[in-house]
């Protein structure tokens, strides 16, 4: 008898270690936040007009980022840069607008460590995000005259970065609940302690990128506090009343400092939190319409 007991908790100590790594797996893979270029094709594949999305793959240096653009090359480019964690999939609503897709050709990139952008390997500065980004844009700048991008979140925060290191590049820039203002944002306590090296492996890749870049913010965006000067795109910026991630303090912050802009459409929604893309969705697509009319590319396109 007590021989039966002892095989039968083994079975269940067994029949538990497989569950709680099958719950562990299950976890890690459902939070990649990321589609396969094959997957990512299909979901772009459906858009209005039958445009056939392409995804690229550009080697800067140790880093390789992937990107993925859809729409007519004769048209001004707009680009989608996510916040964290994500991936350019975030994107999929916007990159199939049929608003936003007779009027501009669409990218959105992969930032790095998420995606399949070097997945899992955060890059923490934002300076050298931002240079990798523009090797993207730069192999795009003779094809389209106009390019504008619209950051998300923390890709609000590279967006701002590459109009400052790279006004030539960017006619025009929408920052969404961008993180702008040092300190002027919610870190989560667990934050802390998942970062050490003794948990760390306990995270999701995607979460660990997530959390070294969330703990270097406040650094990266005291490096970039008096380089404001040097953005000359023309520049709108929506943020939510009630974000309690990223606090409206940011946009205030960026109306200030966005002194030599061209443009500044400032915009508050009452009552809206984190979730624009979602909640205010057909504003945004407006904001990047007055960004294209604003560079006499939008009536073009729509003759």
């Amino acid at each position: 008898m007590a021989q039966k007991l002892r095989r039968l908790l083994r079975r269940k100590r067994f029949l538990a270690a497989l569950l709680l790594l099958g719950g562990f797996l299950f976890i890690h893979k459902s939070l990649e936040l990321r589609l396969s270029d094959g997957d990512l094709m299909e979901a772009l594949a459906e858009n209005p007009y039958g445009l056939e999305p392409r995804i690229e793959y550009l080697e800067q240096g140790y880093r390789k980022i992937r990107y993925v653009e859809i729409g007519h090359d004769s048209l001004p480019l707009i680009v989608f840069i996510h916040g964290a964690p994500s991936s350019s999939n975030f994107w999929q609503s916007m990159m199939t607008d049929t608003v936003l897709l007779k009027e501009a050709k669409l990218l959105a990139v992969d930032r790095p460590g998420y995606g399949y952008s070097g997945f899992g390997k955060p890059e923490v500065s934002v300076e050298k995000q931002a240079a990798l980004i523009a090797t993207v844009l730069e192999t795009k700048k003779q094809q389209h005259q106009t390019i504008i991008a619209h950051g998300s979140s923390y890709g609000g925060t590279v967006v701002a970065r590459l109009a400052m290191d790279y006004p030539e590049l960017l006619n025009g820039m929408l920052l969404q609940s961008a993180s702008l203002a040092p300190g002027e944002e919610k870190t989560y306590w667990i934050s802390y302690p998942t970062s050490h090296w003794l948990l760390r492996w306990l995270m999701p890749p995607t979460i660990n990128v997530a959390n070294a870049e969330k703990l270097n913010h406040r650094p990266q965006l005291e490096k970039m506090a008096q380089l404001w000067d040097k953005i000359k795109a023309k520049t709108i910026i929506m943020h939510g009343t009630i974000d309690e991630l990223i606090y409206p303090e940011n946009a205030y912050f960026a109306r200030n400092k966005l002194t030599n802009a061209q443009l500044i459409d400032f915009r508050l929604f009452e009552g809206r939190g984190h979730d624009l893309l979602w909640n205010k969705r057909d504003e945004l697509v407006k904001g990047l319409q007055k960004l294209l009319e604003s560079s006499g590319h939008a009536k073009l396109a729509a003759q």
